[in-house]
């Protein structure tokens, strides 16, 4: 597989690089563990966010803080009146 990191997607390389950085392996194995860490994170982090012990400010700041360029959390509410 190539990953395309000339002109328009340079930005793509110093991605990889960090993850290189970041994991202290190269950069194929980066791209690797991030592709099988990022689901793990993100379902990780969703169970975080459905804790009912959380105010509803705090599940907004938690997800503000856990969103990134790809990946946003966003806290809804939802009032449903039923009425016989």
């Amino acid at each position: 597989m190539r990953i395309r990191t000339d002109g328009d997607y340079a930005y793509r390389r110093d991605a990889i690089e960090r993850a290189a950085d970041f994991y202290d392996c190269n950069k194929t194995k980066a791209v690797v563990s991030a592709c099988d860490d990022v689901p793990k994170f993100v379902q990780a982090s969703r169970q975080v966010l459905e804790r009912d012990d959380l105010t509803l400010e705090q599940r907004r700041e938690i997800a503000e803080t856990l969103s990134t360029r790809a990946v946003t959390f966003d806290v809804d509410t939802e009032i449903a009146v039923t009425t016989d």
